[in-house]
């Protein structure tokens, strides 16, 4: 019983390394007409990008589903190839898909 317990945090921790990058990595992202660019940092756990003329820095924040960056004002939300962005918690930029 002692082993399944233990094999079963491994596995959930596996698990947490895959959802959270460990290292920087940038993705680009079609959103309609508009591109954009997110640099994400596994080691501060924030997301970077350039959005109304200022370079946001978002800390991650914790969701059931997909990941969230905000810093109260924007909130950047991703899941799977799809993300989109809030502005005082309406969308202003939707349909987000990773370019290859």
């Amino acid at each position: 019983m002692k082993k399944i317990i233990i094999a079963a945090g491994a596995l959930a921790l596996a698990g947490c390394s895959y959802v959270l990058p460990q290292s920087s990595q940038t993705l680009h992202y079609q959103c309609g007409t508009t591109p954009l660019t997110v640099s994400l940092d596994g080691k501060d756990s924030t997301a970077s990008f350039l959005m109304d003329g200022e370079q946001l820095k978002l800390k991650q924040v914790l969701v059931m589903s997909g990941a969230k960056y905000s810093d109260g004002k924007y909130s950047f939300w991703s899941k799977g190839q799809n993300a989109y962005v809030e502005r005082n918690d309406k969308v202003i930029i939707s349909d987000c898909v990773l370019a290859n």
